[in-house]
């Protein structure tokens, strides 16, 4: 049986394309079996979506000092329908901004929290253009996630 993995992000410039293809290629480590990778924009993720996940990736950019109102929107659709559903399942999270992240990392943080997630890569943040040592922190975030849903599954 193979877990899955839910990658859910807001993807509105170019920059948050360049850093989510490199979470997928992580993610899709060839290394890594038994993990099912599914990618669904923020607006079009669901509960169900959730509740058949063992893990997640969460990608937004910063926007005004916050989560994109699309990320929010996900977390509002799922919080209350999921609430608890999947403590202890790895996520982890990356950010893209011109300047700032904090309020976004902070906001998104809040959230995870409350559903009970597990961190189990520190946050990627970006600032300004993305770098190859960017993508590689994403490459990194990507397949430590993915490890740890085929960790799970294989118990």
């Amino acid at each position: 049986m193979a877990g899955r993995l839910l990658v859910v992000h807001h993807t509105p410039s170019p920059a948050m394309q360049q850093l989510l293809e490199a979470v997928l290629a992580g993610a899709r480590d060839p290394d890594i079996v038994g993990v099912d990778v599914v990618v669904k924009p923020a607006l079009e993720a669901t509960a169900s979506d959730v509740l058949a996940a063992q893990g997640f990736l969460l990608g937004t950019p910063a926007n005004i000092g916050y989560m994109s109102g699309a990320l929010k929107h996900f977390f509002d659709q799922i919080y209350y329908p999921t609430l608890l559903a999947r403590t202890g399942a790895p996520f982890g999270v990356w950010v893209h901004g011109a300047d700032d992240v904090t309020g976004a990392v902070r906001a998104v943080h809040a959230i995870t929290g409350g559903l009970g997630w597990r961190q189990v890569h520190e946050d990627v943040l970006v600032t300004g253009a993305v770098s190859r040592d960017d993508e590689v922190a994403c490459e990194s975030l990507g397949g430590t996630v993915a490890y740890h849903v085929s960790e799970l599954v294989g118990r």
